[in-house]
């Protein structure tokens, strides 16, 4: 074989290559993210015979795969039930969110149950993440600490002490030393997790990896690196919120809609198995602008408020803020109002925000978030007892969405007495809360006021 080396421009943010520099990337359209990249590249003289070997479908899969529990439920929940042997999870977030934590008290409660766990520490030293791990009730012996970079040196370990479970924290501080570039560059991240990849799938050992993300919220590097690993998990929150969301957006084996739910307090991470409760413990009055929706995360009902504040604008163009929820859906929301039912928004600015740091992208959250704007427009306040969730059409008309019963169910057990949806609706009523029924968001806003 003949080894070949070439010089690439790279775009750091989407891995698009061109043979020169490039002021705009030409595939996500960043300025000044192209850098210089050495490629070697090795051409086969010789072409080996396949070792590889067909599998009938009918007994691929035929064996269930076990799982390994995390200790932590939450985690669990979103994992699909664990975490199953060679698969490879990509954990990313905002720095101080706490991705760190917990990895840390999953890699604690894995040892206990007495299968080995390294934890490579690439960002920070084994004291800082001794004393973490002390604050946190960490301190298994079966943790083992490796602060190395070199993913070759963490394959030789891996390959001689034969953990049951590997965290690679985090990698953009990982690098191979066989391709050019400094770690963090979107050949190294591409080239170091293609080898986790291979090295989990061939020894069958668990490889948990924590990513950076980007100001806008996805994970740093190529996309290509979410499509490499099985599954991928955001940690989302605000960091002076005490609610922390585990969201599940790839998962090859179970639901990629699932979300845990965590609160961060003294000793760590811990998870909230009643989060409407939570979320709604402060609504103890009826104030005008405030709405209860029922939403759905994955398999769980949740009851968030919708809060909107419509105030007197003093600038030429009035403004539409949203935090939690989609600026597009407000407008269009603010749209109907205004077409379909006869308030007008002109000259007023529109704040909106779900209380409790979450975001809502479900469209449930149209008929909520019409309450509530409707309610702070005219000043009046939507019942305590009231519940809602709905999607709105461009014609006015409300329209059904899924899972109706279980939100009616968790609607019922905070003691919402009635809960709006769509008329054509089908879902019974129970014993502690009743389905009302709206054709038209002129219906709907009628019950404010």
């Amino acid at each position: 074989m003949v080894a070949k080396e070439r010089i690439t421009w790279r775009c750091q943010t989407c891995g698009a290559g061109a043979p020169r520099w490039v002021g705009r990337c030409g595939e996500c359209g960043e300025f000044g993210t192209y850098v210089e990249e050495v490629e070697s590249s090795t051409v086969l003289t010789a072409r080996s015979a396949s070792a590889a070997q067909a599998v009938s479908l009918a007994h691929a899969g035929a064996q269930s795969t076990a799982r390994l529990p995390t200790g932590v439920p939450e985690l669990d929940r979103v994992l699909g039930g664990g975490l199953v042997k060679g698969s490879l999870v990509l954990l990313g977030g905002e720095p101080g969110i706490g991705k760190s934590t917990l990895l840390l008290q999953v890699a604690q409660a894995v040892a206990e149950s007495g299968t080995g766990v390294l934890y490579v520490c690439g960002e920070e030293s084994p004291d800082q993440i001794g004393l973490r791990a002390r604050r946190v009730g960490a301190d298994a012996e079966a943790v083992s600490l490796l602060p190395e970079l070199d993913v070759g040196a963490v394959e030789s370990v891996v390959r001689a002490a034969k953990p049951g479970v590997v965290i690679i924290d985090s990698i953009q501080t990982a690098f191979d030393p066989d391709l050019a570039g400094a770690p963090g560059s979107v050949g190294q991240v591409r080239a170091c997790t293609a080898r986790l990849m291979r090295m989990a799938k061939e020894l069958g050992v668990t490889t948990l990896i924590v990513g950076h993300v980007t100001k806008e919220g996805a994970i740093a590097g190529p996309r290509v690196l979410e499509h490499m690993v099985d599954a991928v998990l955001y940690f989302e929150g605000d960091r002076d919120h005490a609610f922390r969301i585990v969201r599940a957006v790839k998962n090859r084996f179970g639901s990629a809609s699932e979300i845990g739910i965590f609160e961060m307090g003294e000793h760590g991470l811990s998870g909230v198995g009643s989060p409407s409760a939570g979320l709604i413990s402060e609504r103890t009055e009826a104030v005008s602008g405030s709405a209860v929706m029922v939403a759905v995360e994955g398999s769980r009902p949740l009851l968030v408020e919708i809060q909107a504040l419509v105030t007197p604008s003093y600038l030429p163009t009035p403004r539409r803020l949203a935090t939690g929820i989609e600026t597009g859906r407000l407008l269009q929301v603010v749209a109907v109002l205004e077409r379909r039912a006869g308030l007008s928004f002109a000259g007023q600015d529109v704040h909106v925000a779900v209380a409790g740091g979450l975001r809502i992208s479900e469209p449930a959250v149209d008929l909520p978030l019409a309450l509530a704007l409707a309610s702070a427009l005219r000043d009046v306040a939507v019942p305590l007892d009231l519940a809602a969730f709905g999607e709105i059409g461009l014609t006015g008309h409300v329209r059904a969405v899924a899972h109706a019963e279980a939100r009616l169910r968790e609607a019922g057990r905070f003691g919402m007495r009635r809960v709006l949806g769509a008329q054509s609706l089908s879902a019974p009523a129970t014993e502690e809360c009743q389905l009302v029924g709206a054709n038209t968001i002129q219906e709907a806003v009628g019950l404010v006021g």
